[in-house]
């Protein structure tokens, strides 16, 4: 099924220069742009202790399921990238080193919990990054580096830590 659901997507790839390029601004640049929006939603906050809340939400959501439960599972499942396993040429260029590190995306865990804690801070924009996490995580898959079970796994870390953070934070109020 995950070989199915790659290959129906990565066919588009390498068909259309602009398309090309799309999917990677998506898979490798978009991200930026989120970051600097969920920094601009903190900052913009009046109270101190709301701009501590909504930093608080948004850094621990992100550092708990990127950095910690998507590493944990990295160093346990050496997993190998699409464009090893098939022989394929990726869009975006990896080391040699990072070829056994495509289960869960972390791609898919930071942006999905950046979504989720963005949308307990604004819906309306919450909405709009949780569109953008996913189309990063597609593009992810598009650009031959991630197999559609990498960034579905990503994508429930980040949830679940977003909602983990979430409710210990709401403990604390």
């Amino acid at each position: 099924m995950d070989l199915y659901f790659f290959q129906f997507i990565y066919s588009l790839a390498h068909q259309w220069w602009l398309i090309d390029l799309i999917g990677i601004f998506f898979a490798k640049y978009l991200g930026y742009f989120l970051i600097l929006i969920a920094a601009f939603l903190i900052l913009k906050e009046k109270k101190f202790q709301q701009k501590v809340y909504a930093f608080s939400l948004i850094a621990l959501s992100v550092i708990l399921s990127r950095g910690i439960i998507a590493e944990a599972f990295k160093f346990f499942i050496a997993r190998q990238r699409p464009f090893s396993v098939l022989k394929i040429e990726p869009l975006l260029k990896y080391e040699t080193y990072d070829k056994f590190m495509s289960f869960p995306s972390g791609h898919a865990a930071f942006f999905f919990a950046l979504a989720l804690a963005v949308f307990f801070l604004n819906k309306k924009l919450g909405w709009r990054f949780i569109i953008a996490a996913l189309f990063i995580s597609l593009a992810r898959i598009f650009a031959g580096v991630h197999w559609p079970s990498d960034v579905l796994a990503g994508a429930l870390i980040g949830i679940i830590s977003a909602l983990i953070i979430k409710k210990t934070l709401s403990s604390y109020k």
